[in-house]
């Protein structure tokens, strides 16, 4: 897709050429997504430094699960409600937090719902499946382990703690740098 105006194209057609491998194309889509999703983090949080890694998070998660992604709905509505689940799941570990999640707003939500995969979206899915593979592959055995019980499996970081028999700030650096070395894997292929 050399030559080709990113910025022009509708989310569908973006979220098409990052199943088929195009990881420019997921670019786009970050960028246009972006602020609207750092200003809705923001408003939750007041700490700019949580939402830089919020984001982060829920961007990883995003293409991580982009083949999970109904084209039927609004891809703002479902990237939307992947950062507002990533705050959510955040201001849940945390302990004595005055953030309240259900102060959040729920707009489009009802957008957000996926449908079950047709055969299709399966074959999709195991493709991706396939590249993160890969990509964990890379990974040191540790941070291997951490990345996948994190953003796989979805354990809270007091889990990974607790499960790892770790302090908990440790834990949040080495995911930290996982996520860190995990960006950068996508960027170089």
């Amino acid at each position: 897709m050399a030559g080709l105006d990113y910025s022009r194209l509708e989310d569908r057609l973006l979220v098409q050429a990052v199943l088929e491998g195009d990881n420019r194309a997921f670019d786009s889509l970050f960028a246009r997504y972006r602020d609207s999703i750092y200003t809705m983090l923001l408003k939750c949080t007041n700490n700019s430094d949580v939402v830089e890694d919020l984001m982060q998070e829920a961007f990883m998660k995003a293409f991580l699960k982009i083949g999970m992604y109904n084209p039927q709905y609004d891809f703002g509505a479902w990237i939307y409600a992947i950062a507002r689940n990533t705050f959510i799941d955040f201001s849940r570990s945390q302990k004595n937090n005055a953030i309240n999640p259900s102060n959040i707003p729920l707009e489009n939500s009802a957008n957000a719902k996926s449908s079950s995969p047709t055969p299709e979206e399966c074959i999709i899915n195991a493709q991706q499946r396939a590249l993160l593979e890969r990509y964990m592959a890379m990974l040191p055995d540790d941070y291997r382990q951490l990345f996948e019980l994190r953003f796989i499996d979805e354990y809270s970081y007091e889990e990974i703690a607790e499960r790892l028999n770790m302090k908990l700030g440790t834990i949040k650096t080495r995911i930290f740098r996982v996520r860190n070395m995990m960006c950068k894997l996508i960027e170089q292929n």
